[in-house]
């Protein structure tokens, strides 16, 4: 079956005995992730998670139903989770879908899969399967995923509020759901006590900065600056990383618009001026338009996403991971510039 995004989070939240897999495809793998965790919440608390690589499924197909069908050690409910599944996939999914008993529930994710593809269509055509594909929300859609997890949380949101954590988190909702309840707990709100939050209470818990006062450390990243980098992080202060990785992402994000038109016949000074370019940045603009490749900028904008996963993260090493990865970045930047 194919679902939209209503259907496949109430079919996750009352999970159906004879729904055998979840296949959640498409670019927003962060969504997906969301969707999993989420689906392992709705099983229980003593859920018992088994994960297999997709790799692991080439030479055993016959693995993802021998799990499905397998008792937990403990005698509570399981659930298996596919990541990165594939193409190579299907034969192991045709398995899981035909065979006689599988009291266990698969999801799988693939953010590489096409819904064109032999494995999204044969979950779609299965009666015991459902097909998601997961976009990475934009515009009126992110201010409503906005709003939707907030509500999860007990959170009102006023004013612009849902726009500038839309625009801040990039559309990314484990970052959002992160700071979503950054804001729960300062306000004291749940379900049962719902909180108002407005835009005071978004900047107390650590509203971004501005572009213009990280604008030095940005493009020393986006021209492969790295020997410029520490003291431009050094006029930035302490407690930034997450602020900066936000900025710089959302200039990855534009370079990546623009470079598609570069990638489709557009000359780089004419879709400079066509997005009229403030002029204190056209020449950054179109030296990182020469440097940049589209696969380049994908790359980099996924890598930033996940330093600033990783930085939220318990034990983690909060600042360092973002300053290394900028430094990361920026070390690559000089070898496609060479």
């Amino acid at each position: 079956m194919k679902a939209n995004a209503t259907q496949i989070r109430a079919a996750i939240d009352n999970p159906k005995p004879d729904t055998r897999l979840y296949l959640l495809h498409g670019p927003d793998e962060a969504g997906a992730n969301e969707l999993a965790a989420r689906l392992a919440r709705a099983i229980g608390p003593d859920v018992e998670r088994i994960d297999i690589e997709s790799k692991e499924l080439r030479s055993s197909p016959g693995r993802l139903a021998d799990e499905a069908a397998s008792l937990s050690l403990f005698g509570g409910k399981r659930l298996i989770r596919v990541s990165g599944i594939d193409e190579f996939g299907a034969e192991a999914v045709a398995l899981l879908l035909a065979a006689e008993a599988a009291g266990n529930p698969v999801v799988a994710i693939g953010p590489g899969l096409k819904s064109t593809g032999k494995l999204v269509k044969m979950a779609i055509a299965a009666p015991n399967a459902m097909a998601h594909a997961c976009y990475v929300p934009e515009g009126l859609d992110a201010q409503r995923l906005v709003q939707t997890i907030a509500r999860e949380h007990g959170l009102r949101l006023s004013g612009d509020v849902p726009q500038r954590m839309a625009a801040a988190c990039g559309g990314d909702r484990a970052i959002l759901t992160r700071e979503l309840e950054k804001l729960a707990l300062y306000l004291d709100a749940a379900p049962d006590r719902p909180g108002e939050a407005d835009g005071r209470a978004l900047d107390a818990i650590g509203a971004d900065l501005g572009e213009t006062e990280m604008f030095g450390a940005i493009e020393a990243v986006i021209d492969g600056r790295a020997a410029d980098l520490g003291s431009e992080l050094a006029g930035i202060g302490d407690g930034m990383a997450i602020p900066l990785l936000r900025q710089l992402a959302r200039r990855l994000l534009t370079l990546a618009e623009l470079r598609s038109e570069v990638d489709a016949g557009a000359g780089i000074d004419e879709v400079v001026e066509k997005h009229r370019i403030f002029f204190k940045e056209k020449a950054a603009t179109q030296r990182a338009l020469r440097r940049w490749t589209s696969g380049q900028l994908t790359r980099a904008i996924d890598r930033v996403r996940e330093a600033e996963r990783g930085m939220m993260r318990s034990s983690s090493a909060g600042e360092v991971i973002g300053e290394a990865e900028c430094v990361m970045v920026a070390r690559a930047a000089a070898r496609q510039g060479r």
